[in-house]
């Protein structure tokens, strides 16, 4: 999966909009939204949410997590553990970037939220690629892999080029 169909993925996430319009209940083949009233929180879909965005038609709601002194004690809790930590969404990362870029101007603090985020992705990258080199040096046949995001995921294609190039060396130094 590449970084493309995740935010796709993503994009499905429902998040709290208050809307500056009045619209009735909408039937869509994934689920009904609304009804929309001017200044009544309601959870639609985050590529919804963006698209009304855009067009000034309502306001974003931060999600819980994504609160600087919760996601301060989540980056720390993920710098002490050797082993991956839950996230509060498993797309939080994408979640970030989406609000952050059509919706800063809705989230306090946006700039530390972003920096905290992104601490934490780096923390989980150097723990995926340390995890990565030691299922290779050891050869094993699978690797345990709890509380992987797929943002994380789509990263694993190097593990896969790494192996195949242990197995070639070891191949032809027999």
């Amino acid at each position: 999966m590449d970084a493309a169909e995740v935010e796709f993925l993503a994009e499905k996430e429902q998040v709290t909009i208050i809307p500056n319009f009045s619209l009735d209940k909408i039937y869509l083949i994934g689920g009904d939204l609304g009804p929309f009233n001017p200044g009544l929180p309601v959870e639609v879909p985050l590529w919804l949410a963006v698209n009304l965005k855009q067009r000034q038609k309502c306001r974003l709601l931060p999600p819980e997590w994504m609160d600087v002194k919760k996601l301060e004690k989540m980056r720390d809790h993920e710098r002490k553990e050797e082993t991956f930590t839950p996230m509060p969404s498993p797309y939080y990362m994408e979640l970030t970037k989406l609000l952050l870029n059509h919706a800063s101007d809705n989230i306090p603090k946006a700039d530390e939220i972003r920096t905290l985020v992104k601490d934490m992705w780096d923390t989980r990258i150097a723990k995926l690629r340390v995890s990565a080199d030691s299922f290779v040096r050891q050869q094993e046949a699978r690797q345990r892999g709890e509380h992987h995001t797929p943002g994380l995921c789509h990263c694993t294609p190097a593990l896969s080029q790494k192996q195949t190039n242990k197995r070639k060396t070891k191949t032809s130094n027999q």
